[in-house]
C-alpha cells in the first residue's frame, strides 16, 4: 500500500529520520545518522530505518 509522504517531505526536508517498523510513525529525526540513532535510542528503538528526506519531491515513472 502506497504511503503518501507529502506532509513528512514538508516537515523534515533535507534531514534524517528514524521510522518505526511500520514505515509511518517517525520516532525521531536530525541532521546527522547520529542524531538519529542516539535519539531513536533514548526513546527506546534502538534499530529504526532510517531514510534522509528530500528537499522535494519529484515525479518517477518506472520504465
Amino acid at each position: 500500500m502506497a504511503v503518501d509522504w507529502t506532509k513528512i517531505v514538508q516537515k523534515y526536508a533535507g534531514l534524517w529520520v528514524g521510522f518505526k517498523e511500520d514505515e509511518k510513525t517517525i520516532i525521531a529525526s536530525g541532521k546527522s545518522v547520529r542524531e538519529v540513532l542516539r535519539k531513536s535510542q533514548a526513546k527506546g528503538y534502538p534499530k529504526p530505518i532510517l531514510f534522509r528526506v528530500p528537499t522535494r519531491v519529484l515525479p518517477y515513472i518506472g520504465g
